[in-house]
C-alpha cells in the first residue's frame, strides 16, 4: 500500500497541493505562535524597579485571612496597612520610605512623592543642585530645573515648592521632599529599607511584617499589575490564535482530502474490484496523508520559529504583549509540537474521507460516470443540523435570559462562529435552489453558454458547493465578526453612558486622582451638584470557602451602613451582606438597592466613600441643577480644574473616548485571528479551483467537439466560477444577517436600538478578491491546459 500511495501522490500531485500548503502554514503558525507563547509564559518577571539596590525590604503583611470549614482562606489586600511606627523604632538602621501621589502641575504625569532619605534606595543619585533642607524645597527627576518655582499636586491640594536639585531618571518619576514634609503629606510608612543581614532583619521583625528579598521586591513596583495583565493578554490572544489555526487547518485539510477522494471514486471502486479490502483502502488514504503531512509539517516546523521574533515585535508595538521582554524564547519544544500537531491534524482530517472511500462498492467501477444521488451524507446532515440548532438555541437563550452577556465578545463571537460553521456544513443542501435562482438570468439572456452554465451549476451541486463553501467562509467571517464587534462596542458605550448620570465628568490628567482641594472647589461651583467616585474593592466569601475580590466604587449616595451590589450576588433589597473592606475590615452592610442588570460597567458594588478605604477619587460626576446655565457651570469647572491637572469633559465626549479605546484594543486581537482565518479560506478557495480543473477538462473537450471556440469555453468556465462565488456570497449574507439579527435583538434589551455598521470596505475587498481568484485562476488553468495539449500533439507528430 505504501508503493501505491507514493504512486498516487506522484500522479495526482495537484490534488494534494492545497493540503500541503495548508499543513505547512498551520505547522509554521503553530511553531511561531508556540514560540511566542513560550516566551510570554516562560519569561521571568521584570527585575525590581522601585528598590533595585536595597537587599532587604520590610512591608506590612497585607493579607486578608478568613477561617472556613476547609481551613484559612487568604488573599492579598487591595489597600494594605502601612508598617507600624513601633516596628520602625525596632529597626533604627532602616530607612523609612513613604510613597504617595505627588505630581508637578506642568511636569511629567504619574510621578510619586518620597522622602529624601529614600533617594539611594530608589536607585537614583543627584545629578544637579543639592538636597532639600526646608519643607518648601524639592528634588525632581524631570520636568523642572534647579531654581524653578513650581506647583506640586498632592492628595491635600496644590502648593508651590522651590526646585533645588535634579535626580537621575528611572522608570518611576519621583518628587523628593524632606523627610519631615514627606511624613506630613503621607503619615503611613510604606516600607522599611535595610542593608542589614536578612537573618537579623527577620529575627527583629518576627510575624509583625513581611520581609522581601531578591525578586520578591518586584511585588512593590507600580507596574506589577499592568505587567501581569500584559502577560495574560498576550497569552490569551496567542492561545486563541493558536486554537483557531489548528481548528481551521483541520477543516481545510479535511475539505481538500474529501474533494480529492471524491474525484477518485471510480479509482477506489477499481481497487475494490481488484481485491483490495476496505481496510487496505483506508490504510492507503492514511499513508497518503501521512507522507504529505510529514513533509509539510517538517517544512512548517523549520520555518515557523524564524517568524516568531517579527510576530512578537508586532504584538509589542500594538501593546498586546509585554514590552520588557527583549528576546524570544529559543526553546525547541514549539517546533517539535508543531511537527507532531501537523501530522495529527492531517490524520484526524482524513478520518471521514478514508471511511467514505472504504465504503465504495466494486460494482461502481462499471459506471461510466458517477451519479450524484445524494449531495450530502447523513453524517454531514446530522453534524450540520446539530451545529445549527446549538447556535440558534444559544442565540435565543442569550436574547431572552442573559442579554447582558451579548456585550461580551467572548460570549457571543463563538455563537456566530457556530452559525457560520453550520452554514458551511449545510451549504451543499441549499446550493442547488440558490444556484437555480441566480442562474435564471443566464438562461434567459446568456444564450447557449448561459443555458450550459445554469445546467452545470444546478446539476453538479457538489462541485458548486465545493467552490461556494470557501467563499461563504471568506465573506461571512469578516462580515459577521467585524460588524458584531462594532455593535457590541456601541452597546457597551450606551450601557456605560446610562450608568453615568451626569452632565460633566472631571477626570485626573496624569495624577493619581482628584485632590481634596480640587473636589472642594468643584463643590463650590454655583448651579452644580458634584458626586465623587472612588475606585476600591470589597471581598465576599462564596460558598463559605472562597474569598472573591469584587471591584467596587465609593460614592456619596450610599450611606455608611449600606451597600448596592449586583443582582448576581444573590441578595435582595433589605438583606444584610457580610463583606470585608479593602483594608481587611469585616463589616455587615444593608442592601438598599441593586445595580441595574446588564450594565457593561465592571463595577460589582457601590459603598460609601468612608467604606471605600481607598485613596483619591478617580472621577467627579457633575450635574447642572434645574435652571442652571450649563455654559457657566462648564466654565467654572474648567477654572477650578485648571491648576490641578484635571480634565473636564461632557458625558458625550467621555462616552465616545471610552468606546474608541475599547474598540481599538479589541479590534487588534480580532483582526489577528481574522487574518489567520481568511488566509486559510483563501487557500481553500484556490485549492478547490485547482483540484477541480481536471474534472472540467472533459467538459471543455466536449464543448470544443460541439463547435465552441476558445473564447466561448473560457466564458463558460468564468461564468460557472462566478455563479459559485455568487452563491457563496448570497449564503454568507444570509448567515451574517441571521447572526447579527440575533445579536441586535439581545443588545436591544441592554442598550436600545444599536446601529448596524457593516464593514463595506473590507467586504468589498474580500468579495473582489474572491471574484479575482475565481476568474483569473480558471483562465490561467485553461491556458495551461491548452499549452499542455499543444505540446502533447507536437510530440506525437
Amino acid at each position: 500500500m505504501l508503493t501505491l500511495s507514493l504512486a498516487t501522490l506522484r500522479v495526482r500531485w495537484r490534488s494534494f497541493v492545497g493540503m500541503f500548503v495548508a499543513l505547512v502554514l498551520g505547522s509554521a503558525l503553530v511553531a511561531a505562535l508556540g514560540q511566542v507563547l513560550a516566551t510570554t509564559v516562560g519569561a521571568v518577571d521584570r527585575e525590581p524597579q522601585r528598590y533595585p539596590d536595597v537587599p532587604v525590604v520590610v512591608v506590612s503583611v497585607g493579607e486578608l485571612s478568613v477561617p472556613t470549614w476547609q481551613g484559612a482562606e487568604t488573599v492579598p489586600l487591595a489597600q494594605p496597612p502601612g508598617v507600624s511606627a513601633a516596628l520602625a523604632a525596632e529597626l533604627p538602621h532602616a530607612v523609612v520610605d513613604r510613597v504617595f501621589p505627588a505630581t508637578l502641575a506642568t511636569g511629567p504625569g504619574g510621578s510619586v512623592g518620597r522622602p529624601w532619605s529614600a533617594l539611594p534606595a530608589a536607585g537614583q543619585h543627584l545629578v544637579a543642585g543639592r538636597a532639600p533642607t526646608t519643607n518648601d524645597e524639592i528634588v525632581v527627576s524631570g520636568g523642572a530645573r534647579p531654581g524653578d518655582r513650581t506647583q506640586v499636586i498632592t492628595a491635600a491640594g496644590v502648593r508651590a515648592y522651590t526646585v533645588v536639585g535634579v535626580s537621575s531618571p528611572t522608570s518611576e518619576n519621583s518628587v523628593f521632599f524632606t523627610d519631615i514634609r514627606a511624613a506630613q503629606l503621607s503619615p503611613r510608612i510604606d516600607a522599611l529599607l535595610s542593608w542589614q543581614p536578612e537573618a537579623d532583619v527577620r529575627a527583629a521583625v518576627g510575624a509583625q511584617a513581611r520581609v522581601l528579598v531578591g525578586d520578591e521586591r518586584a511585588r512593590l513596583d507600580r507596574n506589577r499589575d499592568s505587567d501581569g495583565d500584559a502577560r495574560n493578554n498576550a497569552n490569551t490572544i496567542v492561545g486563541i490564535a493558536l486554537g483557531f489555526a489548528i481548528f481551521i487547518s483541520i477543516a481545510v485539510v479535511a475539505a481538500a482530502f474529501a474533494f480529492a477522494v471524491g474525484q477518485r471514486h471510480r479509482e477506489m471502486a477499481l481497487l475494490r474490484a481488484a481485491g483490495a479490502t476496505p481496510g487496505q483502502i483506508r490504510r492507503m488514504i492514511y499513508l497518503e496523508a501521512l507522507v504529505v503531512s510529514v513533509l509539510a509539517a517538517a517544512a512548517g516546523a523549520l520555518t515557523g520559529p524564524y517568524a516568531a521574533p517579527a510576530l512578537f515585535d508586532w504584538l509589542v508595538a500594538r501593546r498586546m504583549a509585554p514590552d520588557w521582554i527583549d528576546a524570544v524564547s529559543d526553546s525547541a519544544v514549539p517546533a517539535y509540537l508543531s511537527f507532531a500537531s501537523g501530522i495529527l491534524v492531517a490524520l484526524l482530517a482524513v478520518v471521514t474521507a478514508a471511511w467514505r472511500a472504504s465504503r465504495v462498492r466494486p460494482v461502481e467501477a462499471l459506471r461510466e460516470a458517477q451519479a450524484q444521488a445524494r449531495s450530502m451524507p447523513l453524517s454531514r446532515w446530522g453534524l450540520g443540523l446539530g451545529t445549527l440548532a446549538t447556535a440558534l438555541v444559544s442565540m435565543a437563550v442569550t436574547a431572552v435570559f442573559d442579554p447582558g452577556s451579548a456585550t461580551n465578545r467572548k460570549t457571543y463571537m463563538p455563537v456566530l462562529m457556530l452559525l457560520i460553521a453550520a452554514a458551511a456544513l449545510l451549504a451543499p443542501a441549499v446550493v442547488r435552489p440558490t444556484a437555480r435562482l441566480l442562474t435564471r438570468p443566464f438562461e434567459r439572456l446568456g444564450g447557449t453558454i448561459g443555458m450550459l452554465v445554469a445546467a452545470a451549476a444546478t446539476s453538479s451541486a457538489r462541485r458548486t458547493a465545493a467552490l461556494a463553501t470557501p467563499v461563504l467562509l471568506t465573506v461571512a467571517l469578516p462580515a459577521a465578526l467585524l460588524a458584531a464587534s462594532t455593535m457590541t462596542d456601541a452597546a457597551r458605550a450606551v450601557a456605560d453612558a446610562k450608568s453615568v448620570q451626569a452632565d460633566y465628568l472631571v477626570l485626573p490628567d496624569g495624577t493619581a486622582g482628584l485632590d481634596a482641594e480640587l473636589t472642594a472647589s468643584l463643590r463650590s461651583v454655583p448651579g452644580a451638584d458634584v458626586l465623587t467616585v472612588t475606585e476600591t474593592s470589597v471581598y465576599t466569601l462564596e460558598g463559605d470557602t472562597v474569598l472573591i475580590r469584587r471591584p467596587t466604587q465609593g460614592v456619596e449616595s450610599v450611606p455608611d451602613d449600606a451597600i448596592v451590589p449586583e443582582p448576581d450576588w444573590g441578595y435582595r433589597v433589605g438583606d444584610t451582606a457580610r463583606v470585608w473592606l479593602a483594608d481587611g475590615t469585616e463589616t455587615r452592610l444593608r442592601v438598599i438597592r441593586l445595580l441595574s442588570p446588564g450594565a457593561a460597567t465592571a463595577t460589582a458594588a457601590q459603598v460609601s466613600p468612608r467604606n471605600a478605604r481607598a485613596g483619591l477619587p478617580s472621577t467627579a460626576l457633575v450635574d447642572v441643577r434645574s435652571g442652571g446655565d450649563p455654559a457657566a457651570v462648564e466654565a467654572a469647572l474648567r477654572r477650578a480644574a485648571q491648576t490641578h491637572r484635571a480634565a473636564v469633559v461632557s458625558k458625550r465626549q467621555w462616552s465616545a473616548a471610552a468606546a474608541a479605546g475599547s474598540a481599538s484594543a479589541s479590534r487588534l486581537g480580532l483582526l489577528m485571528v481574522l487574518g489567520i482565518l481568511l488566509t486559510y479560506t483563501t487557500i481553500a478557495l484556490v485549492n478547490t479551483l485547482v483540484m477541480g480543473a481536471p474534472d472540467r477538462a472533459g467538459e471543455r473537450r466536449t464543448l470544443h467537439l460541439l463547435g465552441a471556440d476558445r473564447g466561448q469555453v473560457l466564458r463558460y468556465a468564468l461564468a460557472e466560477s462566478l455563479v459559485a462565488v455568487s452563491v457563496g456570497v448570497v449564503l454568507a449574507a444570509a448567515v451574517a444577517a441571521a447572526g447579527l439579527s440575533g445579536l441586535w435583538v439581545a443588545l436591544l434589551r441592554v442598550a436600545g436600538p444599536v446601529p448596524l455598521d457593516v464593514p463595506w470596505t473590507v467586504l468589498g475587498a474580500v468579495v473582489s478578491g474572491c471574484v479575482l481568484i475565481a476568474t483569473v485562476l480558471p483562465a490561467m488553468l485553461e491556458r495551461a491546459s491548452r499549452a499542455s495539449n499543444a505540446s502533447g500533439s507536437a510530440s506525437e507528430a
